[in-house]
């Protein structure tokens, strides 16, 4: 599998909504302390459960979204070029909520946890710009999920509510 140039990796960044707004230095900060990663078909990224160290760029190929119920694995999406994944665990430090797997042969951009460490000690507004971006991403998935479970719901004909949506017990 090639290797994507460093030129196109910051173009692939500077792309994606995470990382829009920020400057060419932060970005090539980023890949710097980030590595290539070549994945075969049915290699994980990682594993529902795992501890978040990580967030990925899909370069190339396409991986699923995975998660466990009653032992069996439920795709829950499908992810291509251009798709970051592995956030959510950076922002709430939670372990990995679903596994994912490449379901074809992947080219990603694997960013390490401390890069976000780093860039918040050496450029803090940098830093907030991409906290930002990341909750910006994350508003939109949970709006998407939100607006699923409505229409869900709806099909059912069935009206239920969480008995704890907040967190707050």
């Amino acid at each position: 599998m090639a290797t994507q140039s460093v030129p196109r990796r910051l173009e692939l960044l500077r792309a994606m909504p995470i990382f829009g707004g920020l400057k060419d230095e932060t970005l090539q900060l980023v890949l710097e302390h980030s590595q290539q990663r070549e994945f075969e078909t049915d290699d994980y990224f990682f594993c529902e459960g795992d501890p978040g160290e990580f967030i990925y760029v899909l370069e190339s190929g396409t991986a699923l979204v995975e998660r466990t119920w009653k032992g069996e694995p439920i795709i829950l999406a499908r992810l291509g070029p251009g798709d970051c994944f592995g956030e959510m665990s950076l922002i709430d430090l939670q372990p990995r909520l679903a596994s994912i797997r490449a379901e074809s042969e992947c080219l990603a951009i694997e960013i390490p946890y401390r890069v976000f460490v780093t860039l918040c000690r050496q450029d803090t507004e940098q830093y907030a710009v991409i906290m930002m971006n990341l909750g910006r991403e994350v508003s939109r998935r949970l709006r998407i999920a939100g607006e699923r479970l409505f229409r869900f719901q709806q099909e059912l004909g069935q009206q239920w509510f969480d008995e704890d949506l907040t967190g707050d017990g």
